[in-house]
């Protein structure tokens, strides 16, 4: 009698004994990898096939897409080693009236959990169940539909559920190293603009037949000037549009407007630019009020509702909302604040004027804590705002989602709570905000961007105009030195007069040789004369 012999005699399994005894949990990176091809679909194409070929591990293939694959590679597909035409052997599946494969002595029909084989002699696919019952067990190698002869090395398995490794798509040579057959004609039929299109009318047809003879390829000359002039404006192209102000074509059209020759982008205003950073940030804004009943922590969609977050944040930077009240409360439904008069008919936006909705599809009042904007109508946006305590689906396409509560909310269930008077809505015990405090800004952080883009932009354009004055002051003195005749050649620049006496004197000497003499004073002696 060991020790502990019992140990194991529990009425439970443990997590180790599920894993590994009990076929529990598998590896989840296992199944990732793993990629199974249903049994009737070819190796290469990863379709149905339609003239079924197979190797002698069971690999099927279609007779119209491994042929080409073993002319050029000479490999296979699904190994990688090395294979010739003569190693396959075409299989012959039988139909029921469904058109389903099965098997034609058994009639079952084959599914992913069939275990099916082929006889490498006939080509002939049976369920294994036929083979291992009429020819293993009774030792008659015989094809059950054509009775001829075969040994049991001409058994080839077509599927082993038990046995699902040569399935995996993820392993197959051609998909690992992207190895592809490609097909001449249809390659050069791809090149053709109808390749893609499906039926067409005759109208079509005459349409793109007329356009073929008439149409004419642009040059590159005009490909070019095109492209030139299609290039953005090199001063401040963060700051134009994709179109042009249409001066251009309004001169060109009308006689009341002003000659224009030049084509000139649109100009855009700070916010759009602002904004479109913002929404290419995909920051979000967090924000917390403190009120009377405790902290409230919301965060808010900046990269959707740019304008109403901005106006929001910054009302709570500068302190708008220090010291007022939520002054409207619905049980079951929101509480309302963001008024510095306390009345719900006051308050203003940053810019002191109402300002448009913002309606996001993917914003909508649904559930608890939604932060969204109060208004008296279509695009009256001020400061006001309100926090739901439920879904207000009928609030949709109304009011301006922008944020949710992500922390305090038992705060928002304590407010909840508070009684109100029935006529006015008007809590009867003061909810008031103490302070409203910025955590992530993405404004500020795009606004410093901003500013680092123009600063450097303003210190290349300084370092141009210093350049180009020093190179105006160079040539400034050149010019103002200039003969001071009373005859003629009066005005003439006095580098002009240097280079034409310079060149007679250099056509005078060209004639007579050049020598090497000691230079004397006065005309020299005559020792060189006859």
């Amino acid at each position: 009698m060991g020790k502990k012999q019992h140990q194991k005699d529990k009425l439970y399994i443990t997590t180790k004994e599920w894993q590994e005894e009990w076929g529990g949990k598998k590896d989840d990176r296992l199944k990732a990898k793993f990629r199974r091809l249903p049994f009737n679909y070819c190796s290469i194409s990863l379709q149905p096939f339609e003239h079924p070929m197979c190797t002698k591990e069971g690999v099927v293939f279609d007779l119209l897409n491994i042929v080409p694959f073993i002319k050029k590679y000479k490999k296979s597909p699904v190994t990688g080693e090395p294979m010739v035409a003569k190693d396959l052997v075409k299989l012959h599946f039988a139909r029921n009236k469904k058109e389903e494969y099965h098997c034609p002595v058994t009639y079952k029909v084959f599914n992913e959990n069939s275990h099916i084989v082929a006889i490498r002699t006939t080509g002939n696919v049976f369920a294994y169940e036929a083979v291992e019952e009429l020819n293993l067990k009774t030792k008659n190698f015989k094809d059950l539909l054509t009775s001829e002869p075969f040994v049991r090395k001409d058994i080839i398995t077509i599927q082993d559920p038990s046995k699902l490794e040569k399935f995996n798509i993820s392993e197959f040579y051609h998909i690992k190293n992207n190895v592809k057959v490609l097909d001449e004609d249809e390659e050069a039929a791809k090149k053709d603009p109808k390749y893609r299109l499906g039926k067409t009318s005759v109208e079509t047809e005459n349409t793109l037949k007329e356009l073929n003879e008439t149409y004419k390829a642009p040059t590159e000359s005009y490909l070019k000037s095109t492209e030139e002039a299609a290039k953005p404006s090199k001063d401040t192209p963060n700051y134009y549009a994709h179109y042009s102000t249409g001066a251009m074509s309004g001169s060109f059209t009308s006689t009341s407007t002003e000659r224009t020759v030049n084509q000139q982008a649109a100009g855009l205003a700070d916010d759009v630019i602002r904004y479109d950073r913002v929404r290419k940030l995909k920051k979000k804004g967090y924000v917390r009020l403190s009120t009377s009943k405790g902290n409230i922590n919301l965060e808010l969609h900046c990269e959707h509702v740019q304008k109403t977050c901005e106006n929001f944040i910054k009302h709570c930077q500068s302190g708008y909302y220090d010291n007022t009240v939520f002054h409207r409360l619905i049980k079951h439904f929101m509480v309302q604040g963001g008024d510095p008069t306390g009345t719900g008919t006051g308050g203003e936006s940053i810019w002191g004027e109402k300002f448009k909705d913002e309606f996001k599809s993917n914003l909508t009042h649904s559930g608890r804590g939604v932060l969204s904007m109060a208004n008296s109508g279509k695009d009256t946006n001020g400061s006001q705002f309100f926090i739901t305590f439920r879904s207000c689906q009928h609030l949709d396409n109304k009011h301006t989602v922008f944020g949710r509560v992500v922390g305090g909310l038992e705060v928002l269930t304590e407010i909840e709570s508070i009684e109100t008077d029935l006529k006015t809505d008007k809590p009867k015990e003061e909810i008031g905000i103490i302070s409203a405090q910025v955590f992530v800004n993405p404004f500020d952080e795009v606004d410093e961007k901003l500013n680092e883009e123009r600063e450097e932009k303003q210190r290349k354009e300084q370092e141009e105009r210093d350049l180009q004055k020093v190179g105006k002051v160079s040539k400034d003195p050149e010019k103002k030195k200039v003969y001071r005749s009373s005859g003629v050649g009066k005005y003439i620049p006095t580098n002009i007069s240097k280079r034409v006496n310079e060149d007679n004197q250099s056509t005078s000497t060209s004639s007579a040789p050049k020598k090497k003499k000691s230079t004397k004073s006065g005309f020299g002696d005559f020792s060189a004369w006859g």
